[in-house]
């Protein structure tokens, strides 16, 4: 039986676990790449596996405002890098580790939001800078055992980001205009600037 594609990748990314150590798996992708979706199904389908979520290293709403960057958030420059790899690091240790995670409806961080449990043996690290050869997210690469990442047309991601917005009840130019100014450039970085991963996931 051919098996689909997500569910290729997870047997390839379960055949990692040796029961002894913890392996650190990055999951890269534009913003509309399907990042989220994709990883909560390999969640599923791998034993003692969790998901770490970029997003819970955003820096907090009045910090960007200081630095006037609130309209930009999202950017690489609107993390906490260094904050997310000490606790990478220290979750690729082993052990449980509370993690944060974004909640989104309050638009702010949730410190201790989940908890990497201590038999966990795959970590699914998901996040569109993991990637990327800059300052901040390039000291991570060494934490990786596998990465991937996720293959999408532009053409695709631009319709995507519009749907998103259009999704929250924008008029049509409003969206347009809110993908433009701010997801689509972060999607170019993204494809731009992402080191070369050991699995390009096509999913459109």
């Amino acid at each position: 039986m051919t098996l689909s594609p997500v569910a290729d990748l997870a047997a390839r990314i379960a055949a990692l676990a040796d029961g002894k150590t913890r392996r650190m798996i990055a999951i890269a992708g534009a913003p509309g790449s399907g990042k989220s979706t994709i990883v909560e199904e390999l969640a599923k389908l791998i034993p003692n596996s969790a998901i770490v979520p970029m997003d819970g290293f955003h820096l907090d709403n009045a910090t960007l405002t200081a630095r006037g960057r609130l309209h930009r958030k999202g950017a690489p420059d609107t993390f906490d890098t260094d904050a997310m790899l000490h606790m990478l690091q220290k979750i690729a240790l082993g052990g449980a580790v509370t993690v944060p995670v974004f909640d989104r409806s309050a638009d702010a961080v949730v410190p201790d939001g989940a908890v990497i449990a201590p038999e966990t043996q795959i970590v699914l690290v998901e996040g569109n800078y993991l990637l990327l050869d800059a300052p901040g997210w390039r000291e991570m690469h060494g934490l990786w055992d596998l990465t991937v990442l996720l293959d999408v047309p532009e053409a695709e991601l631009h319709r995507r980001l519009v749907q998103r917005w259009l999704d929250h009840d924008l008029p049509l130019q409003q969206a347009q205009d809110r993908a433009a100014s701010n997801d689509l450039p972060n999607a170019q970085t993204v494809m731009s600037m992402s080191a070369k991963p050991a699995i390009s996931f096509k999913t459109a």
